[in-house]
């Protein structure tokens, strides 16, 4: 009994390091802890995915007057909507991240990247 307890808080110790890693190698996240991503198709920082795209990749959305650190800016989509983007790329969540730290979409079809600083 002991050992299995012993196991198990060695395993559970081991996740959160590893997610900590995650976070060290300089993923980018939300303020509410998701991953964040570029696209390739997006040109000249005007976003490009809209309608069954944006299902699947919504944008990460601002208004303005919204502040957050150097590289962040808001570009406007066709709808005028503001979205955030960094470094003059649009950014995006990925539906199917369910929790902080899921980076599922990263590489997806090629087009799809996470953002590292």
């Amino acid at each position: 009994m002991k050992t299995t307890l012993i196991r198990g808080i060695c395993i559970a110790a081991g996740l959160m390091f590893m997610a900590a890693a995650a976070q060290a190698a300089g993923m980018v996240t939300a303020k509410n802890g998701m991953t964040l991503y570029v696209f390739d198709n997006d040109k000249g920082g005007v976003p490009s995915c809209y309608d069954a795209c944006a299902k699947n990749w919504p944008g990460y959305m601002g208004k303005t007057g919204d502040a957050l650190t150097e590289g962040w800016t808001l570009v406007k989509r066709k709808d005028g909507t503001m979205q955030w983007a960094y470094d003059t790329k649009p950014v995006y969540f990925f539906a199917a991240d369910k929790k902080k730290g899921d980076k599922k979409g990263d590489g997806l079809k090629g087009i799809w990247h996470v953002i590292v600083e």
